[in-house]
């Protein structure tokens, strides 16, 4: 078996998902893992899939019809060997005063410390009596073996001041 990570994008409509899932069935594939969305209008996904050797060919050839098809376009990338999963994980929920560069700031601090981040949500949404828009996060990170809680702690809570946003990290639930 050989492992690839699809990467698919489209404008959304009913059936893509269902169209990404047969081509892979009827390569004789198998459904990992995935992560699927919906923003401004376009469908994204990233799919973890399985395909025995002798498909993998046919499978990668056929996926070019689902953009003439359904209209999602799909990239096929062999999957690597795999990070080093080892380390505390973390969660981090950041909510605050949308401005622009949040997301670069929080992330800028976390490689600071060489924290990977395996899942990461953004989302802006309405503050309460008319208070503009707040910005919102919640990520996953995992820590190297070498690297303190404290530190990644304060260099989150240095940026947090900065930006002026309520800042969560704890152990995952």
């Amino acid at each position: 078996m050989t492992t690839y990570v699809l990467t698919a994008i489209g404008d959304d409509r009913p059936g893509l998902v269902a169209a990404l899932a047969a081509a892979v069935d009827e390569h004789g594939g198998n459904w990992v893992d995935s992560q699927l969305s919906l923003l401004a209008g376009k469908f994204a996904g990233i799919v973890q899939v399985e395909l025995p050797d002798d498909g993998v060919e046919a499978f990668l050839a056929a996926l070019p019809a689902l953009a003439h098809e359904v209209g999602l376009a799909v990239e096929a990338t062999a999957a690597g060997a795999g990070g080093d999963t080892a380390g505390a994980a973390l969660r981090l929920h950041l909510l605050g005063q949308d401005r622009t560069g949040m997301i670069r700031e929080v992330t800028s601090a976390l490689h600071s410390q060489d924290v990977t981040i395996d899942g990461l949500r953004s989302w802006t949404r309405e503050a309460p009596q008319g208070g503009g828009m707040l910005f919102e996060a919640e990520a996953e990170l995992r820590l190297p073996g070498s690297t303190d809680e404290g530190a990644v702690r304060e260099a989150l809570e240095h940026i947090a001041a900065e930006l002026m946003v309520d800042l969560e990290l704890d152990a995952p639930e």
